[in-house]
């Protein structure tokens, strides 16, 4: 196997000793959090991002070493392989260099040229291609053959003009070189197919639209893309077909003649015929590629956003599922979530069964010791939540919560697996009640690609979506850790070194043996190996066990290691890990080793600090606007509450309450320039949003979340070093490494 290291390094701007470590412990089975978590030391404290980059890069390089040693059997065994291309190919360093070399000796269906070839007028292509002084009309008659189908000399000429239009087409350096032109100068032009402007009213924007591609946006170019696959819109790539047809005739015309004269002919035919459809099919695939890069990138920065949000934390909780006609499913929760009552209540059909179910909701509050009532957003969510306020239950916490995704979680094999004996409106109220207590350990239960972010996610490439989305989920269950005693085999087998069935395997011992008293327990799981258990120790907490840190993040193979602080402080672990005192004690340089630096070092001094610490943000009550429960109740100028439910490379989606979401478009984000949504907002994140415009027809609600004070009213002149470094968004080096990645692949 090939040593990647070096060219990785380069790319990534890192040293190449931490890229040979880091494949070194990637192939020997360890995950992308257990490395950035607990081998520091070994990998020069890189980030899971730079880690996943090195992985993804290395795996795209395998692959095109797989590619190289497939063409270079294929041109050995048809005879092609000289020790001049063997080097060409050896030395390519992207896919499509590769294919270039390849394409002239790429087995292929007949062409025109392979035709001319067969009738014998190779010679007559390579006389025109010498563009020497001679009667091309003559040179062609001694080519006529009718027993081959050349009966003129036109006839023989149009042969040689396919081979060298062909040879043309397929010259590595003349394809590079058209396809930078395309690139850099090719555009996009859209247009509305006649007779489908009615049915495509929503792609109306791109009825008549030219743009740049190199700069057109993600969504833009996903949008465009699906109205032709529609067949709404047609959409090619133009570009300036003189300037590409003066390079090809700078390489092969050499010479003012008849001959070259021939040469221009066979190069604008193969340019029209051959490459313009080649590159344009290329420069398509390579625009949707890295649109689906930015697309599933935004998707899976939403994602996390989402899982991470803060959990209201273990109480007992109701929660509502609204209906108008078909009643609200109601259910009560205990503290660890599971399911102690479920009812149906009918409030908005009827004053009697609105009394009734006033008095439903007072009872079960009362006899489950409720803390808090959790209400979907769907359809009758404002109308039932403000039923259930008007209730005044004293020191009850009531919160909307977004649903997306709880009906995809009701009626999945999870959900009857847990809830065999109940129907799926009683599941989807769990699962809004849960989703309250704790978002992550709910979600990941649902498909990523169903919980109600992202941009396009149906048109981009889904295997590329579900690895990233995947290892999204991985990236924040395995943050926040797990609590062992309680977590559910979904949960589980996103912990690192786990899996479904490892998982499966620890609920089956669970059951079956009570609560785990010490992570070494984990051993006695079937199937549950050593480095299995290397990798997820780490990451799975175990409340009030024996040992102390069993609770915390440390690795249980750094156990000795903090014992041995205490003991050289004379105290107990448990009191290193409650007295802050007895910590600044600790010098860390004492216990530096070959294996153990001091990012490992701090780490422990920060976990004992704050052992198994959620770094989640604290939940803060939220509630919408009393009276504005449809667009219809919308004013331009009004202010509003909202939750950011989604963010897009244009701008950021907010739930105002009214079933409809509004749009803060980028330009309306801040009273300065944002070039990224994330800049500024997150999902999930409480914002404060101004109405700029109502379309009810439409079903649009445009709204802005710049303040009335311009920021350029201070007269102090800013420190703009600071103000850059401030607004660096968190997610550039996400965005660089997923450019890097679509540039090399």
């Amino acid at each position: 196997m090939i040593n990647h290291s070096q060219t990785i390094a380069r790319e990534l701007s890192v040293s190449e000793k931490q890229v040979t470590a880091t494949l070194s412990l990637l192939d020997e089975g360890a995950t992308v959090p257990f490395i950035s978590r607990y081998r520091k030391e070994l990998t020069g404290s890189l980030d899971e991002v730079q880690v996943a980059a090195i992985r993804d890069r290395s795996q795209q390089l395998r692959e095109l070493d797989k590619r190289r040693e497939a063409i270079l059997k294929s041109l050995a065994e048809t005879g092609n392989l000289s020790p001049e291309l063997e080097k060409l190919v050896a030395d390519a360093e992207t896919l499509t260099a590769l294919e270039d070399i390849y394409l002239p000796y790429r087995p292929k269906r007949k062409t025109r040229a392979t035709a001319a070839r067969e009738k014998g007028l190779q010679p007559l292509a390579d006389l025109l291609l010498a563009q020497k002084n001679t009667d091309v009309e003559s040179e062609a008659a001694k080519f006529i053959d009718p027993e081959k189908g050349v009966t003129t000399e036109e006839e023989a000429l149009a042969g040689a003009r396919d081979i060298i239009a062909e040879h043309v087409s397929e010259q590595p350096e003349i394809r590079e070189k058209v396809r930078n032109v395309f690139y850099q100068k090719g555009t996009y032009h859209a247009k509305v197919i006649k007779g489908k402007e009615a049915e495509g009213t929503k792609y109306q924007d791109y009825f008549d639209w030219t743009e740049p591609l190199k700069s057109a946006p993600s969504h833009r170019i996903l949008a465009m893309r699906r109205a032709e696959k529609e067949i709404i819109l047609s959409l090619d790539v133009d570009v300036p077909e003189e300037e590409v047809i003066s390079i090809m005739e700078s390489r092969f015309v050499t010479a003012q003649n008849a001959a070259a004269k021939q040469v221009s002919l066979a190069i604008a035919d193969g340019y029209k015929r051959l490459l313009k459809p080649s590159m344009e099919t290329e420069v398509r695939l390579m625009s949707k590629k890295a649109a689906d890069e930015e697309a599933i990138r935004v998707f899976a920065e939403n994602a996390r956003q989402l899982l991470l949000a803060a959990p209201l934390g273990q109480k007992r909780v109701m929660a509502i599922d609204p209906g108008f006609r078909t009643g609200c499913k109601v259910v009560c929760l205990d503290e660890q979530g599971k399911l102690l009552e479920n009812t149906a209540i009918y409030p908005h059909t009827g004053a009697g069964n609105t009394k009734e179910a006033e008095k439903t909701i007072r009872h079960l509050a009362e006899t489950f010791r409720i803390e808090a009532i959790a209400i979907g957003n769907g359809t009758a969510g404002r109308e039932t939540e403000a039923l259930i306020r008007n209730l005044g239950l004293p020191g009850i916490t009531i919160v909307m919560v977004n649903e997306s995704g709880a009906s995809i979680y009701s009626a999945s094999d999870v959900a009857r697996e847990e809830f065999p004996d109940k129907d799926i409106t009683v599941r989807g109220a769990v699962s809004i009640g849960r989703r309250l207590m704790d978002p992550l350990a709910e979600l990941v239960k649902i498909d990523p690609k169903s919980i109600g972010v992202g941009q396009y996610q149906h048109d981009v490439d889904q295997n590329k979506l579900q690895a990233s989305l995947d290892d999204t989920v991985i990236s924040c269950v395995n943050a926040i850790g797990v609590e062992l005693n309680t977590a559910s085999k979904q949960i589980l087998s996103y912990i690192s070194g786990l899996g479904p069935q490892l998982a499966q395997n620890i609920v089956d011992y669970r059951n079956q043996n009570g609560a785990f008293k010490k992570r070494s327990e984990l051993k006695k799981i079937p199937r549950l190996g050593e480095k299995a258990f290397e990798q997820a120790a780490g990451f799975l907490r175990i409340r009030g066990a024996e040992h102390p840190l069993d609770s915390s993040a440390v690795h249980p193979e750094r156990y000795t290691l903090v014992e041995q602080m205490a003991k050289d402080l004379n105290c107990k672990l448990s009191d290193l890990m409650k007295d802050d005192q007895l910590r600044k004690k600790i010098k860390l340089q004492n216990y530096v080793s070959d294996t153990v630096g001091l990012p490992t070092l701090n780490d422990i001094l920060n976990e004992l600090a704050k052992p198994g610490l959620d770094p989640r943000e604290k939940f803060e009550e939220f509630s919408f606007t009393e009276g504005v429960n449809a667009i219809s109740d919308l004013k331009v100028g009004m202010k509003l509450p909202g939750i950011i439910t989604n963010i897009t490379a244009f701008g950021a989606f907010v739930d105002i309450g009214v079933h409809q979401d509004g749009l803060v478009h980028l330009s309306q984000m801040a009273n300065r320039f944002v070039k990224d949504p994330n800049e500024v907002v997150k999902v999930s994140q409480k914002v404060a949003v101004t109405v700029t415009e109502v379309d009810i027809l439409r079903k649009r609600i445009a709204l802005s979340m710049k303040s009335e004070q311009s920021e350029l009213k201070p007269k102090v002149k800013p420190d703009f070093r600071k103000e850059v470094k401030k607004n660096v968004p968190e997610t550039d080096l996400q965005s660089k490494l997923a450019a890097l990645k679509n540039k090399f692949s």
